[in-house]
């Protein structure tokens, strides 16, 4: 009779922990989505941060890889090579949805436009609106949400279509003060954090916010990739529903939130305390599209001849992914 072989015993018995450590580690790993932003520092996409250092995308399952861009179309363009699964972009990127992009807008994050606002150089003689007339207005870029605010701001003051000489400058705020230095540009349409962050600075301010000359247009819109919505519509699900709870948590933690958006953006919480002010309770609690923005949106299409023909709304986004009423 051979005697028992107990160091044969012991190393299988450690490979058998060893196996079921992985396994159990496998089953609970956590599904990675790459986020893209297309502004570093506006306020509407700030929940992403706040979620993930409270740990909510955590808790649903997820790990977040979040990258910047200056400008939706450039994040668009990321969205399209397959290099992020979730953009945080502005409602007229849907223009790229009807004209075929492989993305589909999946949140109405949020509608008014409060957050984005006309600056001037601090030290401008400009005061007043009517004085922007036939100067240079910087904008993101051609076909995005700050160039349509530009027209409408002419449009709005019967100005014609080219009241302002729009200049595609990106949305970084160092290229925005350079230009205001320069004298590149007169006025600039910018996330109001980078002004009143400017204001602090005495490098620029606010002349007045876009909520002035416009209504409703779906401000800031969350998209998904077609390919994330095939291969892991749960995952989106789950993305949304810490998104949400982000967005109940931010509405009653202010200190908090100030505190990770001054982080996140370098900026004073005396900046980030007037950003909560100012936008807070505009966050879509559910996520879900108006009718208002809809219908701006398509006028917006049409008006910079974004698309040959006026697009069936329906089909450019889709409620299937929010939790349910």
């Amino acid at each position: 009779m051979h005697k028992p072989d107990l160091r044969g015993r012991l190393l299988r018995a450690l490979a058998i922990a060893l196996s079921l450590q992985v396994s159990g580690a496998m089953a609970f790993a956590a599904d990675t989505l790459v986020v893209g932003k297309a502004d570093a520092n506006s306020t509407a996409f700030l929940p992403v941060h706040v979620g993930e250092r409270l740990g909510l995308f955590k808790k649903h399952g997820l790990d977040l890889k979040i990258n910047d861009f200056t400008g939706g179309s450039k994040m668009s363009q990321a969205m399209t090579a397959g290099s992020i699964d979730v953009g945080l972009g502005a409602g007229t990127e849907m223009a790229l949805v009807a004209k075929g992009a492989p993305i589909l807008a999946v949140c109405d994050i949020m509608s008014p436009i409060t957050i984005i606002g006309i600056a001037v150089p601090w030290d401008s003689p400009i005061h007043t609106v009517d004085q922007l007339k036939n100067k240079k207005m910087g904008i993101s870029s051609a076909g995005s949400l700050t160039d349509w605010l530009a027209k409408q701001l002419a449009d709005h003051e019967g100005w014609g279509p080219d009241g302002v000489k729009r200049v595609a400058i990106g949305n970084g705020a160092t290229a925005v003060i350079a230009g205001f230095r320069t004298g590149a540009i007169d006025a600039d349409i910018s996330v109001t954090s980078n002004i009143f962050n400017w204001e602090e600075k005495k490098e620029g301010r606010l002349l007045v916010p876009a909520s002035n000359f416009v209504g409703n247009i779906a401000a800031s819109t969350m998209y998904a990739t077609q390919h994330l919505i095939a291969s892991d519509p749960d995952a989106l699900r789950r993305f949304i529903a810490a998104w949400l709870e982000t967005i109940d948590y931010i509405a009653t933690h202010k200190a908090e939130t100030v505190k990770i958006a001054s982080e996140v953006t370098h900026y004073s919480e005396g900046v980030e305390t007037k950003e909560y002010d100012l936008s807070a309770g505009k966050f879509s609690k559910d996520c879900r599209f108006d009718s208002e923005s809809l219908a701006n949106l398509k006028r917006a299409f049409v008006d910079q001849k974004l698309v040959e023909t006026a697009p069936d709304m329906s089909k450019l986004y889709t409620e299937a992914f929010l939790p349910k009423r």
